[in-house]
């Protein structure tokens, strides 16, 4: 069974992703990490549990990686054109105590366990070869942790939390099907919509707040 680990928004620039995070939220996002073995850097903020947000992009001061980037990342103008459109949270990361499993015959859509980071491995994740999202996003992206759970000590805590999170798609059934196999805890709420988008509702400090 496969569990919601976080969210992402999916930025071209740090810099965009905190802005608009904040017009959602009224939240200021405080950086989080570079991860030097994908090229990528990232704000963080807990959702609550061990749930949390995640604004990532290219790090432009870091070397690109061995390997395409994950979370479509490689593919700038596609992120810009999505972004522009209005397709700014657009994913989420599932975690599984068994990387095997939950990827066999499955390949194809979730891509290949990648043992991160390369030089001493501490969690794997399911990437793509050519680095893309997982059914262009309205999949979620695959994390194992290796019994592990994330700490959520050096993330911040502004007293967002986490309500619902839907996805509107022009497949309903067939998402629905996807995540039925291999099942999924809590998944998404899933309506028909002329476009992949997601909603997420959060409770903040200043009220329920609409996360796009």
């Amino acid at each position: 069974m496969l569990k919601l680990d976080h969210l992402t928004v999916i930025a071209p620039n740090l810099a965009e992703g905190v802005a608009h995070v904040r017009e959602c939220l009224d939240l200021d996002i405080p950086f989080g990490q570079r991860h030097f073995y994908m090229g990528t850097h990232n704000h963080l903020l807990q959702l609550g549990g061990m749930v949390y947000l995640e604004i990532i992009s290219v790090d432009p001061q870091a070397n690109p990686p061995s390997r395409p980037r994950w979370f479509g990342l490689d593919d700038l103008r596609k992120v810009r054109r999505e972004w522009d459109a209005g397709q700014r949270l657009r994913g989420w990361v599932a975690r599984t105590d068994g990387m095997a499993v939950a990827i066999q015959g499955r390949e194809a859509t979730f891509g290949r366990a990648v043992a991160l980071p390369f030089e001493a491995p501490s969690f794997d994740f399911a990437i793509p070869d050519d680095g893309s999202l997982p059914l262009d996003g309205a999949l979620p992206s695959l994390i194992d942790r290796r019994g592990k759970p994330r700490s959520m000590a050096s993330m911040p805590d502004l007293g967002a939390r986490l309500q619902s999170f839907s996805l509107e798609h022009p497949d309903v059934d067939d998402i629905l099907a996807h995540l039925r196999d291999p099942g999924v805890d809590h998944p998404p709420s899933v309506t028909l919509g002329t476009a992949l988008t997601y909603r997420a509702r959060i409770r903040t400090p200043a009220g329920i707040k609409t996360l796009w």
